[in-house]
């Protein structure tokens, strides 16, 4: 054997292209070799890794997994903590900030310190965090971790610089926010609780100051105690035993009443003149029964008391509904006067918060909207009008509206297309929207220098598919489109659709788009695919619909030397599926064996009468795969569309079809295997026949902890090749593998030198070769273009380049009428017999560059209005835009660069010669997911994303590494799914099944973040606090000569135990913070900002200073003159 491989060995090293060596199994990235050429390309590559850095840019979407909410009522900024550790900060739209906890606690609790740009964030893991907020990717400047106890509640009094930290011990902690270091002043719950008192309170669930004194602390435990504390007398003024569990407590304004939510569902009102017991207590939904007994409720988990000026009090609160309506959906109730309305929602209810006009505790509230955080949205209710309607959310958060299941992120799009969705998707907005401004108006963010048009697209599970402009690192919805309008509404007891996938028989599996010609074309689950054409205007259309047989016989074997007598395909034309319409389709028991056995028939029906289509997007074809004996069609696997050839691409685990839109034909439909011809690299085993239902359950899972075996070892990069097949075939919905994967048994047939340029061995598991031996071999990539399909070429013509899961690359020549008329009459003809190349690994990727290293564009058809009415002056022409590979090569002739990459390496081809220039082993030890060719920084480079979480970017043509970054490990299929590269140094992925994570790999885009980001922190004058009168001064206590530095200072309070909890020291402060954006750019932005604040500061306090002199002069003159007046009075005048 070790001989063997050595002569192998010598074979590949001779031959030109191959690879000189190959990386550990430990590395992400391996070496590119050359190899002398039939002729000089002289590329000038201006890339290098200098301009590639990794970092991310923004996060839309609605916040996964929701725990916390949190408002700064002056600076109109909102925090939303998350399960995972995230915390999101939304002001005006533009101003969206994430910031991840380390740790990945979930939060428990947010508190703004108001107007300071500073938020306190309480973790699972019973650390307190201080965020920086005065810059625009904030970070931690301090941290305090708990180690004895856990925290439950936390509360910071506005202007305080004290926070007050509950326990589940029931115990009261007091933190320094300047230093985040413990006081020594605690409230021990057995001080709290009267001494004969024989059981535990439980956890503090409340702490708040009173609004008539600050010195005086509300105490809410878990079992229904509460207790007003004295800080400075250091006992309690009262205490309040009551029955029911307390979960909320709040405050009237003046002081003197305070409300608790229960756990039976009552609201109990307190008076503090008499303690002992409640002044009121209401059921708001319980009834009284026929035995006069009140019906049990639900809990009331929060409840808010907020006073107006001109009338009734505000309470609002979540839950309370009675248990006897089952299904009755979440509700938020608001009670204003005697007026009860229940808000219902459509998810659970997470957290609510009252907005109000003033931050001060002690005055008149005036609530003028209500935020309400749900597990999966967030809505914002106007209470300034009785209807109480919510205000239009101005944020992506409806991105899961329908669970994700694939993303296209197109960069630097046509200008006009944007506008134009958008006009068309403004149509169809709901109404019924407040009319006031989006309350949530914090921040400052305005549109970058370096912007250009951005479109994302995302596809759901229910069919639906919506267009979002992300210019300017923002998301806007643009339009939306509901692919299952194409379908008929299966009836009940007409399940084809449902035995084909559990649900969502409508789920988007991929998208292409070409933004020139706007043509549009989407594949579903149920092995359908619709090509829409877009349009100003409605029209009534009458679908077309081709249904295609391309099914490979169960009884097939695939072995060359019985090939010639079972083939699975007669020759092309001779057979091929002809179109028809539905309503001529045979739906008919003749379309089932006598067996019963469904043959022949589409897992769904199309609409087989005339439609009217609103202006967009508006469908004009459909195709559809057909069962087989008993078997459903296997899900398509790859697409390519060209509109300036008409023609249209896909193929999946049994073969490959061509379809003519134009005229509505099949021009080519063949298995994989016959594809080759005679030029077939493999001896092939016997296929056992297998027939396999296919779920959606990996495309819309929502979970992110329900995951397989197989995918918790494709985590390990190492972990063999089963966990890899496991991810393909849930990525895919297919069964397919490359041919790296093959048994030990399976012998190869090496034909010529791109074989023997593969040709490697590996040592594999019994539980490897274990696996049933299916070799289909799938379409896995397809690419129109202008091409040399023969090596004696001399022109290029049109092209379709196939790529397969064995890592076997075909190409397909056409002849394609020119003339418009004939165009629409004559027929595409496809020749198979083209050139055979060959990869390690499933292929993903081609393109094609020009022999200078240019990008070649694939041709386009340029836009027209298939409904716009017709000008006889002018009759509408196809109008081409051709990029052909020998017209930008005056310099060095014929011929072009294919770029082709597959999941382990990266090859570069010269055209028509098919010598391989440059080869690049990505990866031996895992395998790549993703992979673009994409511009960047006015060059090309190819972007790879692997599966042990590596992003990559390769030089072309050389394929030099220019950067290999360990970015994330993949730990669930979304990413793998979801993960695309653009242009400009652009990627995305979903990082939840909720919101989208956008990042950058060019350096150019790092340094220039920052101006892009929004600003958090704007300078705001705090509102003054009203005059409360000398009456109420005199009596209402000595609430303002309150020092609580006096009384939790180290002098007074002393120092706390070292072990209760320990200071952790953040990242960094104002200034210096590790940022991505951390170049000398970034640095001097940073330095400018900073100077600007100060600067507003200085001006500020100047300003302050000389309006004080202003007025002690005005207070000086008026004393002068109350003196001069009153000289000369007796003491008996006065």
């Amino acid at each position: 054997m070790k001989k063997f491989r050595k002569v192998l060995d010598g074979l590949t090293t001779s031959s030109p292209g191959a690879t000189v060596g190959s990386p550990s199994c430990g590395s992400a990235a391996g070496t590119p070799t050359t190899a002398p050429t039939p002729k000089e390309i002289d590329v000038q590559e201006t890339l290098v890794s200098e301009n590639f850095q990794l970092c991310k840019t923004v996060r839309h979407g609605f916040p996964y997994q929701p725990t916390a909410l949190a408002f700064d009522p002056v600076q109109k900024i909102l925090a939303i903590g998350s399960r995972s550790g995230g915390v999101r900060i939304l002001g005006r739209p533009g101003v969206d900030c994430y910031c991840q906890h380390e740790s990945g606690a979930a939060v428990l609790q947010l508190q703004f310190l108001i107007n300071e740009g500073a938020l306190v964030s309480a973790c699972a893991d019973d650390t307190l965090h201080l965020w920086n907020l005065r810059q625009r990717r904030p970070a931690i400047l301090h941290s305090l971790k708990f180690n004895r106890e856990r925290i439950t509640f936390c509360h910071l009094p506005f202007q305080s610089k004290w926070l007050y930290v509950g326990t589940e011990r029931g115990n009261t902690h007091i933190v320094n926010i300047e230093s985040f270091i413990l006081s020594g002043y605690v409230i021990m719950w057995n001080k709290a609780i009267e001494l004969s008192t024989k059981t535990h309170p439980g956890p503090v669930v409340h702490l708040s100051d009173s609004p008539k004194d600050e010195g005086k602390l509300l105490i809410g435990f878990e079992s229904g105690t509460i207790v007003q504390w004295d800080l400075r007398g250091k006992k309690a003024d009262f205490r309040i035993y009551y029955d029911e569990a307390i979960h909320s407590v709040s405050w009237h304004h003046e002081g003197k009443q305070f409300m608790c939510s229960h756990s039976d569902g009552s609201l109990t009102l307190w008076n503090l003149r008499n303690t002992t017991k409640p002044f009121q207590v209401t059921f708001p939904h319980g009834k009284i029964q026929k035995d006069a007994r009140k019906e049990s409720c639900k809990p009331i988990l929060k409840v808010e008391y907020k006073t107006c000026r001109n009338s009734e009090p505000f309470v609002i609160f979540s839950g309370g509904l009675s248990y006897d309506k089952a299904g009755r959906r979440p509700a938020l109730t608001i009670m204003h006067g005697k007026a009860i309305t229940v808000l219902e929602m459509d998810y659970p209810i997470v957290e609510f918060m009252v907005l109000c006009e003033t931050p001060y505790n002690n005055e008149v509230q005036e609530p003028y909207a209500v935020v309400v955080l749900l597990e999966k949205d967030l809505i914002v209710v106007d209470l300034t009008q009785s209807n109480y309607p919510v205000f239009e959310n101005p944020y992506p958060m409806d991105i899961h509206e329908s669970p994700v299941t694939c993303t296209a992120y197109f960069a630097d799009c046509p200008p006009d297309i944007i506008p134009i969705l958008y006009s068309i998707g403004a149509k169809h907005k709901k109404t019924g929207y407040s009319q006031k401004e989006w309350p949530i108006s914090g921040g400052t963010w305005t549109l970058g220098s370096h912007t250009y048009p951005e479109i994302i697209i995302t596809g759901h599970a229910d069919g639906s598919i919506k267009f979002w402009d992300a210019s300017a690192i923002t998301l806007q919805m643009l339009y939306k489109m509901k692919t299952s309008k194409v379908f008929e509404k299966p009836k009940p007891g007409e399940g084809r659709a449902t035995e084909l996938v559990e649900e969502d028989p409508f789920a988007i599996q991929m998208v292409s788009w070409c933004p020139q010609s706007r043509i549009f074309c989407v594949v579903g689950i149920s092995a359908h695919i619709i090509l829409y054409r877009f349009s100003k205007y409605d029209a009534n259309t009458q679908i077309v619909s081709l249904e295609v047989r391309l099914q490979c016989d169960s009884e097939d074997v695939i072995s060359p030397s019985e090939n010639e007598n079972n083939p699975s395909f007669s020759e092309p034309g001779s057979h091929s599926p002809q179109p028809h319409h539905h309503h001529q389709h045979p739906a008919s028991p003749g379309s089932r064996t006598p067996e019963g056995i469904k043959d022949s028939i589409p897992c769904l029906k199309v609409k087989d009468r005339a439609v009217r289509v609103p202006p967009g997007y508006q469908s004009e074809l459909v195709i559809q795969l057909l069962w087989v004996d008993g078997e459903p069609p296997q899900q398509i696997t790859s697409l390519d569309i060209n509109s300036a050839y008409g023609l249209l691409a896909f193929g999946n685990c049994n073969g490959l079809a061509v379809v003519d839109y134009l005229q509505k034909t099949v021009i080519l439909c063949m298995s994989t295997l016959d594809l080759y011809g005679s030029t077939d690299p493999y001896q092939r085993l016997t296929r056992s026949p297998r027939r396999n239902r296919q779920s959606t359950s990996g495309l819309t899972e929502l979970t992110d902890n329900q995951q397989s075996i197989d995918m918790e070892r494709s985590k390990s990069p190492t972990s063999g090749h089963a966990s890899r097949r496991a991810m393909l075939q849930q990525l895919h919905g297919v069964t397919m593998y490359s041919h790296d994967e093959h048994h030990s048994t399976t012998s190869y047939c090496w034909s010529d030198r791109e074989s023997r340029e593969n040709s490697f061995t590996r040592s594999r598991s019994s539980s490897v070769s274990s696996i049933d031996r299916d070799t289909k071999e799938a379409v896995t990539t397809l690419q129109f273009g202008e091409s040399y399909g023969r090596k004696n070429d001399v022109l290029p013509t049109p092209c379709l380049w196939v790529g397969t899961s064995l890592g076997v690359v075909l190409l397909i020549p056409m002849s394609i009428p020119t003339d418009q008329e004939e165009r629409m009459e004559e027929p595409v003809t496809m020749g198979v017999s083209g050139a055979v190349l060959m990869l390690k690994g499933s292929v993903l990727r081609f393109s094609f560059l020009d022999c200078m290293g240019a990008l070649i564009q694939t041709p386009y058809e340029v836009w027209r209005d298939h409904n716009a009415p017709e000008d006889p002056d002018r009759p509408r022409r196809r109008k081409l835009v051709h990029f052909s590979p020998s017209s930008s090569q005056d310099a060095c002739g014929d011929g072009h660069l294919a770029v082709v990459c597959s999941e382990r390496q990266a090859k570069v081809f010269l055209m028509p010669s098919q010598s391989c220039l440059f080869v690049h082993n990505i990866t031996e030890s895992s395998f790549v997911l993703r992979a673009d060719v994409v511009s960047v920084c006015n060059s090309v480079c190819l972007a790879c994303f692997c599966a042990n979480g590596h992003v990559m970017t390769l030089s072309l043509p050389s394929l030099r590494p220019l950067m290999d970054v360990n970015y994330l490990p993949l730990t669930d299929m979304r990413i793998a799914r979801t993960f695309y590269f653009t242009n400009g140094g652009q990627a995305l992925y979903l990082s939840s099944p909720t919101e989208i994570q956008r990042i950058t790999y060019s350096q150019e885009m790092c340094d220039n973040l920052q101006e892009m980001l929004g600003e958090l922190f704007t300078p705001i004058e705090t509102p003054e606090a009203q005059n409360r009168g000398f009456l109420k001064g005199f009596f209402g206590g000595n609430a303002h000569t309150f020092d609580r530095e006096e009384l939790f200072g180290e002098a007074a309070a002393g120092k706390a135990s070292r072990s209760l909890a320990q200071h952790i020291p953040g990242q960094g402060g104002v200034e210096g913070m590790k940022v991505a954006a951390s170049g000398a750019v970034g640095e001097l932005a940073r330095a400018r900002i900073a100077l600007d604040e100060r600067g507003q500061r200085l001006g500020e306090l100047e300003e302050r200073t000389a309006l004080m002199m202003t007025s002690a002069e005005v207070f000086s003159k008026h004393a002068h003159e109350l003196m001069l007046k009153c000289k000369d009075k007796k003491w008996y005048q006065f």
